[in-house]
């Protein structure tokens, strides 16, 4: 039976240079994790393009019951049935916190369409760095420094650049303040995981999604999809979902709440590339600007705190 590693459970290190080396090696692995559940992600627009039935909450029904089979057959394949069951019992407080805020998030997005444009949605989730920076500060005490704000101030306007082009002239105050509280909770999640780094989010995830799925089944208007829609829903569902958010709770426990925050945003950023490629819809030249203005400050930060984790794990002269 396998399990998953928190940091609470590495075992200490002998000397500074060997605790700042497991530190190193822990944020790594966040940053890979947490950017593999982002790639996930960004193949959601490209999957969607492909789908030909239109009712929004068949698509999140199907999506959800396909990302919960993934999950719970990942927690069953790691943890066994009787760890899976005592995983669900022990998640507590912080584990339902986080799967509302799952829940609040990915049934939101689909209501805010209807009210607002897919560029106000990612201007605001843009903030989501933002938001778990300040969140961070707040309640984790996490120092953040001036090159993570300038990374954050660079993606807020690399994403705004990506957007420009398709600002509704007007506003609305359902989707807007639906698209706003995406991006909060998505950033309360990401702390509340890092907050709690000794339990398990997976979980939590798979509650929340599977809260998501009961309202699209109450809201859809029947679940008869084609064999090919069914297809792509099964991607739709397990891969980019469930495998997205496993990977995301486990590396956002590693890093702080920003980084973490940060890292996630290049979803977005990916995302026009793969309908571009799958599906031959060429991005406007303000997507190709902001998305390299993003991808170069993501890319600049990790580079720098892969440079200062080096320097910090040099052993200290005799």
């Amino acid at each position: 039976m396998k399990s998953e590693t928190s940091i609470s459970d590495v075992a200490p290190l002998s000397g500074s240079s060997a605790s700042a080396q497991a530190g190193g090696a822990d944020a790594r692995i966040g940053a890979g994790l947490v950017f593999g559940a982002a790639l996930l992600w960004s193949f959601g627009g490209a999957i969607a393009r492909g789908l030909e039935v239109i009712d929004p909450w068949t698509i999140i029904a199907w999506r959800s019951i396909f990302a919960v089979l993934f999950l719970i057959g990942f927690m069953l394949w790691r943890d066994g049935a009787s760890g899976t069951l005592r995983l669900f019992r022990t998640m507590g407080l912080p584990g339902l916190g986080v799967a509302l805020c799952v829940a609040a998030a990915t049934t939101s997005f689909v209501v805010a369409l209807n009210y607002t444009s897919v560029a106000n949605i990612l201007l605001m989730q843009a903030g989501v760095p933002l938001i778990a920076a300040l969140l961070g500060v707040v309640f984790l005490r996490e120092a953040v420094d001036g090159v993570t704000w300038a990374a954050i101030v660079a993606v807020i306007a690399g994403i705004g650049v990506m957007v420009s082009d398709s600002f509704a002239a007007s506003v609305s105050f359902v989707g807007d303040g639906l698209a706003l509280l995406i991006a909060v909770v998505f950033a309360a999640a990401t702390v509340i995981t890092r907050r709690y780094s000794g339990v398990r989010m997976t979980p939590a995830a798979c509650l929340g999604i599977m809260t998501s799925g009961a309202v699209g089944l109450l809201l859809s208007s029947g679940l008869r999809v084609s064999p090919a829609d069914l297809g792509l829903l099964v991607l739709f569902g397990a891969f980019t979902l469930g495998f997205g958010m496993a990977m995301f709770v486990t590396g956002a426990r590693l890093l702080p709440s920003a980084l973490a925050a940060l890292i996630s945003t290049m979803e977005p950023v990916l995302g026009p590339v793969w309908v571009w490629l799958i599906h031959a819809e060429v991005p406007a030249p303000r997507t190709l600007m902001g998305g390299g203005v993003v991808f170069v400050a993501l890319v600049g930060h990790i580079l720098w705190q892969w440079r200062l984790s080096r320097r910090t794990a040099l052993p200290l002269p005799n």
